[in-house]
């Protein structure tokens, strides 16, 4: 973990200054990850498709036992906070800053990557209908919560983090490290959305909307923080599936 820790100082990544460090993050992510673990259990079996282990524990636990799991993750998280406190730092007081920022970016993410598929690539958007009807506004805010959460800790802090360590021992630089693993990861962030019985149909406009989006979250990602692309990522889901069409 000491790698990933210590992000700020890795191949390309902005400075501490302007970044949340990770265990900041992991605490100011820490109520939109209980809110999905419990909204799991009111909507089930709506789940996000990159929680690996949420299923399993749903059905092989009973509701104490799942619930006390979750109560002891959120305690190691408090107490990795207490433990590093003076060291790292943990700045709780960031949440309402976090949420404006991720708002912002949320709120012209969609728009931004409309203009550059139709300006640039001179690809024509399909006919969008509404994403949440089918699953209620309850199910698309617990899909929502868990996408910002659980995409984001598999596909950027894991896997880019991950690739990137992997290029720079096969004496790749900075740079070149850094665009291969945002490459790579938002192109499989995309991809695994088209996967499986629970899968969208393949479109190469929805892909490659997917694609941009999963590079926008990477860039995030590495420079202002683990927090703001869970957020950024939460909220645009929200947008998308909760407001009404």
């Amino acid at each position: 973990m000491t790698g990933i820790a210590e992000g700020p100082k890795q191949a390309g990544q902005a400075p501490s200054k302007w970044r949340y460090n990770l265990l900041t993050s992991l605490a100011l992510i820490a109520p939109l990850f209980l809110v999905y673990q419990v909204g799991v259990l009111l909507t089930w079996p709506i789940y996000n498709g990159a929680d690996l282990i949420t299923a399993f524990l749903v059905q092989h636990l009973n509701l104490i036992g799942y619930l006390a799991l979750n109560i002891a993750v959120a305690a190691v998280f408090c107490a990795m906070a207490a433990q590093r406190k003076g060291k790292e730092g943990v700045e709780m007081g960031m949440f309402v800053p976090l949420l404006l920022e991720s708002a912002f970016y949320a709120f012209f993410l969609g728009s931004a990557i409309i203009f550059v598929m139709a300006r640039v690539l001179h690809m024509s958007p399909p006919h969008m209908g509404g994403a949440g009807v089918e699953r209620g506004l309850l199910g698309a805010f617990v899909m929502s919560a868990g996408a910002g959460v659980h995409e984001e800790l598999l596909f950027r802090l894991i896997l880019m983090n991950g690739l990137v360590s992997l290029c720079k021992g096969m004496k790749f630089g900075a740079t070149e490290s850094f665009l291969a693993a945002l490459v790579f990861s938002s192109t499989l962030f995309s991809a695994i959305h088209h996967i499986g019985p629970l899968g969208d149909d393949f479109s190469v406009w929805v892909f490659t909307f997917r694609l941009l989006a999963g590079m926008f979250f990477g860039v995030l990602y590495w420079f202002r923080g683990f927090a703001v692309a869970v957020y950024t990522h939460a909220l645009y889901d929200m947008y998308v599936l909760m407001w009404p069409r």
